[in-house]
């Protein structure tokens, strides 16, 4: 059987790692996995539901061979891990990571890559709020896009071969700069972030309004903010601190917009609300088009049953 890697080093088995073994087994895609985790527990649950062959405490014995090495964890964990594993990484290797912010990786992950080894920053446009390694599955990144950030002067046949891996695991893939990687996530997952966390610190702290009302009357809107805050606080407390320039610049232009809407409530602008109201649901449309999302009812869910 011809399998694409060899072996395949997963340094950090949460979702993302957890769903990449999953579908690497699947797909046959690599000969050997082996995994990362510093807590004893995650490396017991890794290798008693099969996610690995072998799983190790220290991120120098785990990537030792392999000829792709998979950074799964928080974006501020990248650079202390790339300074772990440099001096072990296999001439030819390819490094990548999972980070939705791409700027910070390059510069903290960068200096300790050495040469002859491909570093090719990568981020997976697909989650759930559930995190620990019984959280992934195979079909996690099917239909989602992941983007590469390849650097300047890299190995176009490393980022190929890159590409087609992800493509394996069922995303489609995109080229495109960090900057510009960074900017564009700071509108479409970041800020979402940001106004989910505050809406529910919001809610929870209205004094006139108790605990038992804001979850016994959750209208939709309230419940999805909850999901998006329901996800890992490190991860998006990195998120934040290393994309800050580009989120501060979307949290500009939306408290811009969040004006024009305050003035049109406060004023009876209805033709203003109309308008934007419009504008947003076509952005919506939009997305169901694209095949990112269902158009059915309640976003697919299926009622709870008493």
């Amino acid at each position: 059987m011809s399998f694409m890697f060899e072996k395949v080093a997963v340094l950090g088995i949460g979702l993302i790692g957890s769903s990449l073994c999953h579908v690497m087994r699947q797909k046959g895609l690599a000969k050997t996995i082996v995994g990362h985790a510093k807590s004893e527990e995650t490396r017991r649950v890794a290798l008693e539901i099969g996610l690995v062959d072998s799983i190790y405490a220290t991120a120098s014995e785990a990537v030792q061979g392999a000829d792709l090495v998979i950074m799964c964890v928080p974006v501020g964990a990248c650079g202390s891990l790339a300074a772990e594993i440099g001096s072990y990484l296999m001439q030819g290797a390819i490094l990548t990571d999972v980070g939705s912010v791409k700027g910070a990786i390059v510069r903290d992950c960068r200096p300790h890559v050495p040469n002859g080894v491909h570093f090719i920053p990568g981020h997976p446009i697909a989650g759930t709020e559930q995190s620990g390694p019984r959280s992934g599955f195979a079909e996690l990144f099917e239909n989602r896009w992941c983007i590469l950030t390849p650097l300047e002067g890299g190995d176009p046949l490393a980022t190929a071969k890159l590409e087609s891996f992800w493509q394996a695991c069922g995303s489609m893939t995109e080229l495109m700069t960090a900057d510009h990687h960074d900017l564009v996530l700071a509108i479409t997952s970041h800020l979402p972030h940001l106004i989910a966390y505050t809406t529910v610190a919001t809610a929870s702290d209205l004094e006139s309004v108790t605990d038992t009302e804001v979850i016994k009357y959750s209208a939709s809107g309230f419940r999805d903010f909850t999901r998006i805050a329901a996800s890992d606080p490190t991860m998006w407390r990195d998120v934040f601190l290393n994309n800050k320039d580009a989120v501060l610049e979307m949290l500009g232009r939306f408290t811009e917009e969040l004006a024009v809407l305050q003035r049109a409530v406060r004023w009876g602008d209805g033709e203003t609300l109309f308008n934007l109201f419009t504008r947003a649901r076509e952005a919506r449309r939009n997305i169901i088009a694209a095949g990112q999302d269902t158009a059915a009812p309640n976003f697919g869910r299926v009622p709870t049953k008493k």
